[in-house]
């Protein structure tokens, strides 16, 4: 069971006739001229497009400008934002050195050449490394 088919009458009670027998209007801006038309000299024309041409240079240089800054800014965010390191990054650091026992459960490390964390470490946070 499937919807009705509709077929649609063009009489003239149906809104549709009116529509479609109209005659076309001619809009205002294809009978009147604008100002634009009006005042249109070739030699004006060619004078501002060659100076359009003498400015082309210097539109290319800005926007190379402008790509360039965005493009700083862009490696600039990803940079902050490493989402890489999220997911694709090494899952564990060091080896460390235990310097020394700061509490129970957190300690002072050092990496292999001597330099000292800045931070003690919780041992949750540390697992054993078996050379």
């Amino acid at each position: 069971m499937g919807l009705p088919l509709h077929r649609v009458h063009f009489n003239r009670r149906n809104p549709l006739f009116a529509h479609l027998r109209r005659r076309m209007i001619i809009p205002v801006e294809v009978g009147i001229p604008t100002h634009r038309v009006d005042h249109y000299t070739p030699e004006q024309n060619a004078e501002q497009l060659t100076l359009n041409m003498d400015f082309l240079e210097e539109h290319r240089l800005c926007d190379a400008l402008h790509l360039a800054t965005y493009q700083q800014q862009t490696a600039w965010y990803y940079d902050q934002h490493d989402r890489i390191a999220g997911t694709l990054g090494a899952n564990w650091e060091g080896p460390y050195r235990v310097l020394e026992i700061a509490r129970p459960g957190t300690y002072r490390l050092a990496d292999i050449n001597g330099k000292k964390l800045p931070h003690p470490w919780n041992t949750e946070h540390l697992r054993k490394y078996y050379p």
